[in-house]
């Protein structure tokens, strides 16, 4: 291994809790969040790494102690959303405040009813696919700070505030590469490091926009939002990411789609 980090480790416990049928619970009946958290919990608690705990409105899910290193965790049930998801409060990137970010995307059945009831809603079943991947792979820029801003004045009365809370909609490695789907893979940056456990399963790349959104703009008389662009210095530039897998795992290669492909504008829109 070249480089100090857990998730060689993180990931080789993943698969073989889903080798072994370790099921994800849901929490209740309306769960939606934190099932997932939970079984991923439970694989850095078996290799007695300290975090610090999760909770609503954090970022990322778990922050490593003895390493700079976090892991957001984004539970998707399927068939159903894949393309992408939802961030409430956090652009996806592969740093942040000091930690380099990790992104586990775990995939569970859609349909539950098949499932025996464990009390009071609870429900157990398997996690179908997963894909851990550099937070790199969805954003590689490090610069851009979240914050939610507000303006005053709005209305008749002049007396409603205006709150500009950003949700972030960013496609899931589902969607950007071929050959994940059944299966669990774990992509990182080509200069990250190599493990001797893992073997290389594709070779992946992303390419920078020629422009980049610096701000919009909304008109309350219109309804229309628009966007400022300006020219990418760094248009062109090829960041480049290794899919491994466990040398006991499936050969199947891992390769980019052609699902999503950028307009004339760099928008990230579906192709079909």
């Amino acid at each position: 291994m070249n480089i100090k980090t857990t998730v060689f480790d993180v990931f080789e416990k993943c698969v073989q809790a889903v080798q072994a049928g370790e099921l994800i619970e849901s929490v209740s009946a309306k769960d939606k969040e934190f099932h997932f958290q939970n079984w991923f919990q439970n694989r850095l608690q078996s290799l007695a790494i300290h975090f610090e705990g999760s909770g609503r409105n954090t970022y990322p899910d778990f922050c490593l102690v003895e390493y700079a290193e976090g892991y957001e965790i984004k539970g998707l049930a399927w068939p159903g959303r894949e393309r992408d998801y939802d961030s409430n409060s956090q652009v996806p990137t592969g740093y942040h405040n000091g930690r380099k970010i990790f992104y586990v995307f775990g995939r569970y059945p859609a349909d539950l009813s098949g499932y025996a009831d464990q009390g009071n809603g609870r429900k157990q079943y398997p996690v179908v696919d997963l894909v851990v991947c550099h937070g790199d792979f969805l954003n590689a820029d490090h610069n851009y700070i979240h914050k939610n801003k507000s303006i005053k004045g709005f209305d008749t009365y002049g007396d409603i505030m205006i709150r500009d809370r950003k949700m972030y909609v960013a496609p899931t490695p589902f969607a950007l590469t071929e050959g994940a789907t059944g299966l669990m893979t774990l992509i990182l940056p080509d200069k990250f490091g190599s493990d001797d456990r893992y073997k290389e399963v594709g070779h992946l790349t992303r390419i920078e926009a020629n422009k980049l959104v610096v701000g919009y703009n909304f008109d309350l008389r219109t309804n229309e939002l628009c966007a400022e662009r300006i020219p990418n210095p760094n248009a062109g530039t090829q960041h480049l990411f290794i899919a491994y897998r466990l040398k006991g795992q499936a050969e199947k290669r891992v390769s980019m789609t052609t699902t999503f492909v950028f307009t004339d504008e760099n928008n990230l829109t579906d192709a079909e």
